[in-house]
């Protein structure tokens, strides 16, 4: 094998899709446009009309695009609002192809109903996450990818694919189907040629009759006009909305308290109770018995379950629920696992390793070359497992009454959600009502329903419209989590010090695929291993997936081969990017913009980590002072190429809170084992990084043309860990292979 291509697998369903996307006809429906776009076959699209039209003054609904008397637009969203924007950015890119007025542009979250699958997203994920790895990736169906295959439900928020799929090929697309079929019918009625109106702030004109009218008066004439398949874009010089940075439609409500997120839930009508809850501290155990007397005799009780792999009790609120749940004793079945403390998992991790595994990418001949080679270089690294930590507490409302159950819940699935319940409770997906407020955060843990299941459990043994609420202490101790992992690493290095051969092994992949792979280092005999071993605890995707492990191993590793090679760590990257222009780009750019050559105060050292995931080339510089034998950071300098960024401040955004998020895993993140549970309960030992150890963060943005565009809410993150590492290196000559780093200077 050469290329860097990795071992063919078995493909997954999900990967032999072919894009479904399509425009249907317009529909006229009430006196509006009907615009269908990217709406899964045998969804009629005038059904769409009286799911998503209910207020005063709508009087038709579309796919994607509405638009009522008033002259407001309105975007018809998919994907989740969880804090990164989506929404907003989704409608700006509509919003452009339409020549709407951005002031009077709304955003509507679609109908969690499979009525708004977006197929594109199959596409995504079936797709290489960068623009290098498209001759040698063959994606790997763990996890996540596997259930999307599986399942069709693709009604998704993950991935940073929300802009790059969905805005690019069916926001995009909408508004421009739409502003033709306007055009079309304003050109009629007008008796002019189409080529000679204009479009601009929701308006339509024509200069020479002098004639001029509101998007909203065409609107059921547009839709009696064709439907062009394949209407043409804007280019980016001819963009208003794109690449600026527009006010967020989000921000408004989360300011005055009027946003409802899935906690908020209190449905007209109901009454309701409320569910805490107790699960297995083991993976893989079960309730076997418990002794719930005390509980019994608690104000506010109302019922107590033994549901097998999890104790509720609920009550008349949850602080009389959790309160009561916490006397339960709970005699919980052994579990089968050898694994009772973090060494364990690494000596199975170890002993994976030292077995070899399967080759998952390769170049040239990297063992020929390794023993060949005048130095040679090893080097073994370890991630700990991480929790999610989203800020909003896990939490499911459920009421079950006439054979259907209503759900409202802050999911980034709601349809895996949807198919969740009525597998758990017996009932088919047509009768699970899912209601998809905004996200108090997520990270990818909401990729999961194992909460939304529960809760409907609970509804449909009680009676009771339930509001279930997962303590922080459950959330942390009994969930699913950015799983642990160990590489180890070999390299050759010539006599010039260039590396000439490049070997690493490691236990765990999942996704995306070329996160293992340096990729873009022209490094002519590369070998990468996998060697698969058991995750004691459950694994789920966690921001930027494998990449915030890779992202730390490959980085560091890159480091050591320079400073083995007496090289300033920066101009060796730069010079194994002979073939990617790109990235050589970012790289002189935050030299640049770090001052990476110039004068350093004592005790103070800067570390440089570049890392592609998600179709975004992200570089960064960390300042570190360590004159107090502890590190505190500085700066943090951060450059981008994202293809096209559409939303600047939003980008920053996004980019600075994954900086963020890294640091905090760097410096504090660790989940560790006694008896095979985890220790850490909370945000007391679960730390998170605070305001005063933030560093200085300063992102620079790079749109280099003609290019797919890539993802913003995860990218920041892999550069942070191996960008702090490394200044701690150069500042100390000690090298960190293990974090989190706080272990070390505590």
């Amino acid at each position: 094998m050469n290329d860097l291509t990795p071992e063919k697998k078995e493909r997954s369903k999900l990967a032999k899709w072919s894009r479904r996307g399509f425009i249907g006809a317009g529909v006229l429906a009430g006196g509006g446009l009907l615009i269908g776009v990217g709406v899964r076959p045998g969804n009629p699209i005038g059904s769409l009309a009286p799911k998503v039209a209910g207020g005063a003054g709508e009087q038709l609904v579309n796919s994607w695009v509405k638009i009522d008397t008033d002259n407001i637009v309105t975007a018809i969203v998919p994907h989740c609002e969880m804090g990164q924007g989506a929404h907003s950015v989704l409608a700006q890119m509509l919003a452009d192809e339409l020549d709407a007025a951005w002031d009077n542009v709304r955003v509507m979250q679609a109908p969690a109903d499979g009525s708004y699958i977006v197929s594109d997203t199959a596409r995504m994920f079936a797709a290489p996450f960068t623009l290098n790895a498209a001759d040698w990736l063959e994606p790997t169906w763990d996890g996540l990818f596997t259930q999307l295959g599986k399942s069709m439900d693709l009604l998704i928020t993950g991935g940073s694919s929300s802009i790059r799929s969905t805005g690019q090929h069916q926001m995009r697309i909408a508004g421009a189907a739409a502003r033709k079929m306007l055009v079309g019918a304003a050109a009629d009625a007008w008796g002019v040629p189409a080529s000679e109106i204009v479009t601009r702030d929701s308006m339509l004109s024509h200069a020479g009759t002098g004639n001029s009218a509101p998007y909203s008066e065409f609107a059921s004439a547009a839709a009696e006009q064709p439907m062009d398949a394949t209407p043409t874009l804007k280019k980016a010089s001819e963009y208003r909305l794109m690449g600026k940075s527009k006010l967020r439609t989000d921000i408004p409500e989360k300011i005055n308290g009027t946003a409802e997120f899935g906690i908020d839930a209190a449905p007209e009508g109901l009454e309701l109770s409320y569910a805490a809850v107790i699960r297995p501290p083991v993976p893989g155990t079960v309730a076997e018995s418990m002794d719930a007397a005390r509980s019994k005799e608690m104000s506010g009780v109302l019922q107590i379950l033994n549901m097998g792999n999890f104790v509720a009790v609920v009550a008349d609120s949850y602080w009389q629920a959790q309160q009561a749940v916490g006397t339960i004793e709970i005699t919980w079945s052994q579990s089968e696992s050898p694994i009772k403390t973090m060494d364990d998992q690494f000596a199975a991790f170890e002993a994976a390793i030292d077995g070899g595994g399967e080759e998952a990418a390769a170049r040239g001949d990297a063992g020929t070359a390794f023993e060949n080679a005048p130095t040679k270089i090893e080097a073994e690294y370890r991630a700990p497992y991480l929790a999610h930590a989203p800020m909003e507490p896990l939490n499911c409302t459920a009421s079950f009454a006439d054979g259907k159950c209503n759900i409202w819940t802050s999911t980034q699935v709601p349809l895996m959600a949807r198919s969740a319940v009525a597998d758990a409770i017996g009932l088919s997906a047509d009768d699970v009502i899912i209601h998809h407020p905004y996200l108090g955060g997520a990270f990818g843990r909401r990729l999961e329903s194992e909460y939304v299941s529960m809760a409907a459990r609970v509804a449909k043994a009680t009676g009771y419209p339930v509001k279930l609420i997962w303590s922080r202490e459950e959330d942390t101790q009994k969930a699913m989590y950015r799983c642990a992992d160990m590489c180890r690493f070999q390299a050759g290095l010539d006599a010039d010090g260039k590396l000439s051969s490049y070997h690493s092994i490691f236990t765990q992949r999942h996704d995306p695929a070329e996160a293992c792979v340096p990729a873009m280092y022209d490094i002519p005999n590369t070998s990468v291993n996998v060697a698969e071993a058991d995750l004691h605890l459950p694994f789920q995707a966690w921001r930027s997936v494998d990449h915030s492990q890779q992202g730390w191993f490959i980085e560091s590793f890159i480091d050591e081969a320079a400073s083995e090679a007496g090289a300033d760590p920066l101009e060796y990257r730069l010079g194994m990017l002979k073939n990617a222009p790109r990235h050589t780009a970012v790289l002189n750019k935050i030299a640049e913009m770090s001052d990476w050559s110039g004068a350093r105060a004592e005790g103070t050292a800067k570390g440089v980590a570049i890392v592609e995931s998600f179709g975004t080339i992200v570089a960064e510089v960390i300042e570190v002072d360590m004159s107090s034998g502890k590190p505190k950071m500085l700066n943090c300098w951060a450059v981008c190429d994202a293809g096209y960024v559409m939303n600047p401040d939003g980008f920053r955004n996004q980019i600075e809170g994954g900086i963020v998020f890294g640091l905090t895993a760097a410096m504090y993140g660790e989940l560790e084992l006694v008896d095979g549970a985890v220790k850490q309960s909370n945000f007391h030992d679960y730390k998170m990084l605070r305001m005063n150890e933030v560093p200085n963060i300063e992102v620079a943005l790079i749109n280099s043309g003609d290019v797919p565009v890539g993802g913003a809410g995860e990218p920041g993150l892999p550069p942070a860990a191996p960008a702090l590492t490394n200044a701690i290196f150069a500042a100390t000559g000690e090298r960190l292979r293990e974090l989190p780093i706080a272990k070390r200077f505590i």
